[in-house]
């Protein structure tokens, strides 16, 4: 099982960049996309539903703005969005599909860069979004949970810690909810279960050669449940072509849908 998550900073760019060219080159069994920044009726053209693929979309209200969209080779048996408080639901940052006793989500969690209230904001998110993750680990399901965390880890994860330590995305509280998901609550980073070296990010800055001096930080996941754990094989972020100021990350998983 392929599954690749990637942020495109608006799907209608990334299709003229070539991205889903790209994709019909993947083999993948599920896509999951966060910042489509569309609403779905601005996506008619055959380009965003290529033909195999089972596509699904959740728009944030405001147009031109966040949004989360998965596409899946294999019809899913069933699929939610939303998570029930309103700046996930408005805002368009979850999509999920069941397939069997596996349910694969896109999630889009906030930036709070812009302001101490969109910080704020981000934190209440975050705080939200591990109760339910909690609820999840009860249930008789494997979850992968993939996408846009705009959160490092740890140290390796970000070229300037120091730097960043103050800043959205790398402070400390940010990092210790991530340590705290993953290890008291049990879920698993897939990427690190094979790839444990530095210099692996996944956004870059727009600003000061960030981009070609590898100056990034890695804020993509896919977070698995513990039957999934051992079933990672192999995992890469895709650099060679620019879509968005993100890099697709993909994962095998030794398992079938």
């Amino acid at each position: 099982m392929r599954i690749i998550t990637a942020n495109l900073n608006g799907i209608r760019a990334a299709e003229r960049k070539g991205f889903f060219d790209w994709m019909k080159r993947q083999r993948l069994d599920v896509l999951c996309i966060q910042e489509t920044k569309a609403q779905e009726e601005q996506l008619s053209a055959d380009a965003f539903h290529p033909k195999g693929y089972f596509s699904y979309f959740f728009d944030a209200e405001k147009k031109g703005y966040s949004g989360v969209a998965l596409y899946c080779k294999k019809e899913p048996d069933a699929v939610r969005t939303g998570l029930g408080w309103p700046h996930c639901d408005t805002e368009g940052r979850w999509i999920e599909a069941d397939f069997g006793k596996l349910t694969v989500v896109s999630l889009y969690l906030p930036s709070g860069s812009s302001s101490d209230e969109r910080q704020a904001n981000k934190l209440d998110f975050m705080d939200r979004l591990r109760a339910e993750m909690k609820k999840m680990r009860r249930r008789k399901r494997e979850y992968i949970i993939t996408g846009d965390f705009n959160t490092v880890h740890k140290e390796i994860d970000i070229k300037n810690f120091k730097s960043n330590r103050k800043n959205s995305g790398c402070t400390d509280a940010e990092r210790q909810w991530m340590d705290d998901v993953l290890n008291k609550d049990g879920w698993t980073d897939a990427f690190r279960v094979v790839e444990k070296g530095p210099d692996n990010y996944t956004w870059w800055s727009n600003r000061g050669n960030a981009r070609a001096n590898n100056v990034g930080w890695r804020i993509d996941y896919q977070l698995v449940t513990p039957g999934l754990a051992d079933k990672v094989k192999k995992a890469s972020v895709y650099t060679e072509n620019w879509f968005s100021d993100h890099a697709p990350l993909t994962i095998d998983y030794d398992y079938e849908i």
